[in-house]
């Protein structure tokens, strides 16, 4: 089966249509053909070509990325302001059209009113919830993508509403193919049959903005998606804009519980749907997603042909594939369900907290499973980016959730641009506790996603947050991604996932901010907490890029640097503290192995054990000395760990900052030892329990 994106989602292409092209074949079309590309080359050379690999053909591709800018050069962008002068003397069309939706929306409100008056509001929820998504896919194409925008929103709709329009799919009819067909000749300035050299006989997909058909291209035999924009959309989601951006207006002037300002959400809403509009805009969005995250040899991203892509028609490599929420289709070549979410889920962290450039419409089409067992993306009409201050604030985010430090989780909110600076976030702090203090009962391993970010999204509508859309975009990713794994395996949990790129990240990512936050996460009231490093390296080795070298010599820099005095501190301490859990521990295992007799004969007489230390604090000791070398352990066994690793380490160990940190180690463990010697001189036989014979 095959799959292609239509304007904001993925359809499964019909058999009839998908497997069957028409021919569209003149003998007059070779010499058209001749025009557009003067050397044909086989299709393996084209896609040479649109790699980027080599200095002539990348200078050809970047020209014909240009001639497509200047087709596209008239394209709309959204603009209150014309928008207001285009519709503003045109009364009775809004009029008409401002009926049309008041008597679909104004019933539905109606309906919600009854609902509170008689006491069942939430009783009817979930019912009113699907009720509306029906609405708003009769009402077309501009509240389809509202309701898909909505399903993202969890500051402004309760979670039953999230899920229901979740679901909102694209389900309008088609346009007549001689209106696409004349569309293409018209943006690309050549006949259909010059580009072609066969064509669908009808769209393989329809979605709320454009149409797809599958065609083979004329100079060099390759499969090709045409996208083709539906006519007249730009008016159609023009006067809609006009008047819901009216309607979001009143909302902020006379509703008072809703705290979020719905014109610049509105604002944001519709400037994404028309850069959707500009298909080049969407190859130029699909070409950078592929520079960045198909660096993976199972990731896939189709690539752009710009000879024949404008404004209003988009030519793309085509991808067989199925839809990955299509099991049995998925299983039926071999493949699995659980390997493709996963690497679905390592793509999203990627473009959410490495590089934040990331897809904004989070839907299971858009996500295939092609024959080789990569995970294809589709559909780049709606990208958005990640600030880096927010990126590295949720990655914070998770360690304060971790230690559970809520007013620390609270104040985040304001990095990640969550509140203004003028909120108060000690009202916040106790809701968040009641909530995660009964999440974080479970494992990472055992919580549900979805349980997290409902829990959080009702905090959220609770008070006056505005959630940033790439932090609601990225959540309702990781719930679908989740969502798909579950019908595979109900015990597949998102977060546990997650969790070795979060470790991985925390290792072995230099910068500041991270760096203070692993501190904070490895260190508690002056110790050193060895469980939560070993945990942090058990689960980042899982991370196919963790790397040994990364995970070890940033910790050194940081230690020896000049802002770093209150960490040699602490290194000091815990450096003295292992050092002597190793030698004494050394020292009760060649004990415990002695026989009574030889322990009783060398000690005097005394074979209760030969140190002043009480059992528990020996037990505390052997504890720390089994947790050192099974980090010890698992380092080692990292995939890159070479021994040659350790020379960097030494090299910035005989720096004058470190020589100094050796010898407050050394002095340390000469005191601990010293200490641990008059002990020894000094205790009363029969007060000490020593050690297990």
């Amino acid at each position: 089966m095959s799959l292609v994106s239509a304007g904001g989602h993925c359809l499964a292409s019909w058999p009839c249509a998908g497997s069957e092209l028409r021919k569209r074949v003149r003998p007059r079309a070779k010499a058209r053909a001749a025009l557009v590309e003067a050397r044909p080359r086989a299709a393996t050379a084209l896609r040479e070509r649109n790699l980027g690999g080599g200095g002539g053909d990348r200078t050809e591709d970047l020209q014909a990325e240009v001639r497509a800018m200047v087709r596209a050069a008239n394209a709309s962008t959204y603009s209150p302001e014309l928008l207001a002068a285009t519709y503003g003397p045109r009364p009775v069309k809004v009029l008409r059209r401002t009926v049309e939706i008041l008597i679909a929306l104004g019933s539905f409100g109606l309906k919600l009113l009854l609902d509170q008056r008689r006491g069942v509001f939430d009783l009817n929820k979930r019912k009113r919830a699907a009720e509306l998504r029906a609405i708003f896919t009769r009402l077309g194409p501009t509240f389809v993508k509202l309701g898909q925008g909505l399903s993202t929103r969890p500051d402004i709709c309760p979670p039953e509403y999230l899920d229901e329009l979740s679901e909102l799919q694209d389900s309008l009819p088609t346009f007549p193919d001689a209106e696409a067909f004349s569309c293409i000749e018209r943006e690309l300035g050549l006949p259909l049959d010059s580009i072609f050299s066969s064509i669908s006989q009808s769209p393989i997909a329809a979605a709320s903005l454009g149409q797809v058909y599958k065609a083979e291209l004329r100079y060099s035999g390759q499969i090709v998606a045409v996208k083709v924009q539906r006519p007249s959309i730009e008016e159609a989601i023009g006067l809609d804009f006009y008047l819901i951006r009216g309607l979001g207006g009143l909302i902020n002037d006379y509703v008072d519980f809703i705290t979020t300002d719905v014109v610049a959400l509105i604002d944001e809403f519709a400037s994404r749907v028309y850069q959707e509009l500009n298909y080049v805009q969407e190859g130029q969005n699909a070409r950078r997603f592929r520079k960045l995250y198909a660096d993976k040899q199972n990731i896939l991203v189709p690539d752009i042909f710009w000879e024949y892509t404008s404004g209003k028609v988009l030519t793309m490599e085509w991808v067989d594939g199925v839809k990955l929420n299509e099991q049995d289709a998925i299983e039926k070549q071999g493949l699995k369900v659980l390997d493709l979410v996963n690497l679905g889920i390592q793509c999203s962290l990627r473009q959410l907290l490495e590089y934040g450039y990331f897809h904004a419409d989070p839907h299971p089409g858009n996500l295939l499973a092609t024959p080789e067992g990569k995970l294809a993306f589709l559909d780049f009409g709606m990208m958005s980016e990640t600030p880096e201050e927010a990126r590295l604030a949720i990655i914070g985010h998770v360690v304060h959730m971790v230690n559970r430090d809520y007013g620390a989780m609270a104040r985040d909110y304001y990095a990640l641009n969550f509140l203004s600076s003028d909120v108060d976030v000690s009202p916040i702090v106790p809701a968040l506790q009641n909530f995660f203090d009964d999440a974080l009962n479970y494992t990472v391993s055992e919580l549900n996603f979805k349980t997290l970010v409902d829990g959080l999204g009702a905090v959220f509508y609770q008070y006056p947050f505005n959630v940033p859309a790439y932090y609601a975009l990225i959540l309702r990713s990781l719930t679908v991604l989740e969502g798909l794994a579950l019908n595979a395996d109900p015990k597949f949990k998102v977060l546990a996932a997650s969790y070795p790129y979060f470790a991985k990240r925390l290792l072995t990512d230099p910068n500041p901010y991270l760096r203070d936050a692993l501190i904070e996460l490895l260190f508690k009231d002056g110790r050193f907490r060895w469980n939560r490093l070993e945990n942090l390296l058990v689960q980042g080795i899982k991370d196919r890029d963790f790397s040994t070298k990364d995970a070890l010599q940033p910790v050194l820099k940081l230690l020896l640097g000049p802002d770093g005095e209150e960490l040699r501190t602490l290194v000091v301490k815990e450096a003295v503290r292992v050092t002597e859990s190793v030698v004494l521990g050394s020292f009760v295992d060649g004990y415990n192995s002695m026989p009574t007799i030889m322990k009783t004969f060398i000690f005097n007489g005394n074979a209760a054990g030969p140190l002043a230390v009480s059992d528990t604090e020996i037990g505390s000791m052997m504890e720390l000395r089994s947790q050192v070398f099974r980090i010890w352990r698992l380092l080692r066994s990292s995939q890159d760990f070479d021994p040659a690793l350790l020379q960097p380490i030494l090299q910035v160990l005989q720096q004058p900052e470190a020589r100094i940190l050796g010898g407050q180690v050394i002095g340390g463990i000469t005191q601990r030892f010293a200490a641990r010697l008059l002990q020894q001189v000094l205790r009363s036989p029969t007060s000490v329990s020593g050690l297990p014979s």
